[in-house]
């Protein structure tokens, strides 16, 4: 009886730890495949089938912004920014018919990152920064009422999250003058491409930077930053 009393919190546990890794990755991966991936491969597949660049640039977009519908639809709730990949969609689609070229399609991928950044660093001025408010899709309740605690009592866990803010917000401003600079000089065909890689080459610099600042605070102040 001991032993199976002992067993159970550890199962519990195992099931704890699971859940929060889960949630991780699909934090992480949806928006990956969503918002670079599908729209990456779309392109250029549709280019190979003879679409026009404008055509295959706008059905390509199309897929972040049918997301962001679709998970509005599920949730019953608007995110401001599920709310701007489509407004921008929808404004650069109709400017790109009426002015006829594709590179305005490209400067909404510009637009995106640079919006997101500052909004990320506007959070700063919030009641809790980006970084925490993300940390919630990847805590389980009982970890939020501990990090909650945990800001209200501990100045190196927000100045830690705020950090982390920073990093990500300068990130996409980073993407987006990149971004902006390859749309209007690069080949039009080349910039989807270039874009991609280099969008991908800065996420991935910063979750390596975001991990390895995680992993610190935690060992030298024994408190995740992001749950369990």
């Amino acid at each position: 009886m001991e032993a199976l009393a002992g067993a159970e919190p550890t199962g519990g546990a195992e099931a704890t730890n699971t859940d929060g890794t889960r949630r991780r990755r699909a934090a992480f991966l949806i928006p990956l495949i969503v918002n670079l991936l599908l729209p990456f491969v779309v392109y250029y597949v549709l280019r190979a089938q003879d679409f026009a660049q404008w055509q295959a640039l706008l059905l390509s977009g199309a897929i972040p912004a049918a997301h962001a519908v679709g998970t509005a639809v599920v949730r019953r709730r608007v995110e401001t920014f599920d709310l701007l990949v489509v407004a921008l969609l929808v404004v650069s689609a109709v400017t790109s018919l009426i002015s006829g070229s594709p590179r305005v399609l490209l400067l909404k991928d510009a637009a995106i990152p640079a919006v997101l950044g500052i909004w990320m660093l506007s959070s700063l001025c919030a009641a809790r920064p980006l970084a925490y408010r993300f940390g919630r899709r990847l805590r389980g309740p009982d970890a939020e009422q501990a990090a909650e605690r945990t800001w209200c009592e501990q100045p190196d866990f927000r100045a830690a999250l705020r950090g982390l803010t920073v990093l990500w917000g300068t990130a996409q401003l980073l993407d987006a003058a990149l971004s902006t600079v390859e749309a209007l000089t690069l080949p039009v065909d080349l910039v989807p491409i270039v874009g991609r890689f280099q969008s991908l080459g800065i996420l991935a610099a910063t979750v390596a930077l975001t991990v390895r600042h995680s992993r610190s605070f935690h060992q030298r102040c024994g408190i995740p930053l992001f749950g369990p």
